[in-house]
């Protein structure tokens, strides 16, 4: 059955990823969907609530609406807290209210800094379910908290999917910032007390087409909240950047170091570990570990 997709973002991680995944699809005679991509100058999500609505009602018909826009840079929210909620909270309720009007599935995009990840000792933390608290340690984290809570409050048929740590072979990235330092440096510091997992956003495009392939198909299939990343070992920032440097032989050296060693204006988790379960039990869908996602963000590089 094929499908047409509004994809609200364009430039963005995901939003690249998912015009490869589903041009990948159309080149393997798999047309299961198409989509319209539509940028921050069609709607800017920043604008008043009625601009947004009206901008709204003028997209093409479609089957669902992915959510990938999003306010990210996390240091600036700080103090840009009124865009960030603006994007992140306000933003998300407007389009899920639509969505519910129409009877349309929205998929929308967040994020482990929903979750605080208070600890120093990642063997004593077992992966966050999506029943845990949230309790967010910084503006990014909060907004898109409140996007969540926003969309849940319209009643329309919503996937949320948190994801985690996403980078591409392209954009800017942790991968791309330790390659281009790794260019002028003989020794990075990166910290080592904050754990998770890599996603790579191509797998992550893979799964959003399949939530959304899976919500358009049955109108009655479950949906709600779940937990999207790569699987594989439980790693710090510092273990990423050694894996990065040993794929592309480089003789870089990395330097561990605390976080208190690296202040930030906004606070991270020490722990953002997610257990994505529920999402594979119900999508049938498991994504690689994040090796598979390096090496393929390295070959986008190629």
């Amino acid at each position: 059955m094929s499908a047409h997709l509004v994809v609200i973002g364009k430039t963005g991680q995901l939003a690249r990823a998912l015009q490869k995944e589903i041009s990948q699809q159309t080149h393997k005679n798999q047309r299961l969907q198409t989509a319209d991509f539509i940028d921050r100058e069609t709607l800017d999500l920043t604008s008043t609530a009625d601009v947004i609505r009206e901008t709204l009602d003028n997209l093409p018909p479609c089957d669902a609406i992915i959510l990938a826009a999003a306010y990210t840079a996390v240091d600036q929210a700080e103090t840009d807290i009124q865009s960030a909620m603006a994007v992140n909270a306000r933003a998300p309720g407007i389009i899920a209210q639509f969505c519910k009007d129409r009877n349309i599935p929205l998929i929308h995009i967040s994020t482990d800094y929903v979750f605080s990840g208070k600890t120093h000792n990642p063997t004593t933390m077992q992966p966050y379910k999506i029943t845990d608290e949230t309790a967010p340690l910084n503006v990014y984290g909060r907004s898109k908290r409140e996007g969540e809570l926003a969309i849940q409050a319209s009643k329309c048929r919503y996937a949320i999917l948190r994801t985690s740590w996403v980078y591409d072979g392209l954009g800017k990235n942790f991968l791309t910032t330790m390659l281009r330092l790794a260019q002028t440096h003989d020794t990075i510091s990166v910290v080592h007390d904050q754990y998770g997992r890599p996603t790579y956003a191509g797998h992550l495009a893979a799964a959003v087409l399949r939530t959304a392939s899976d919500m358009i198909s049955d109108k009655e299939a479950s949906h709600g909240l779940f937990h999207v990343t790569n699987t594989g070992p439980i790693i710090s920032w510092s273990d990423f950047a050694q894996a990065i440097f040993k794929q592309q032989s480089l003789k870089t050296r990395i330097k561990p170091i605390t976080t208190a060693e690296y202040p930030t204006p906004a606070q991270r988790p020490f722990y953002s570990v997610m257990d994505t379960s529920k999402f594979e039990s119900l999508f049938d869908y498991t994504l690689p570990n994040w090796q598979a996602g390096l090496t393929a963000a390295l070959a986008e590089r190629q």
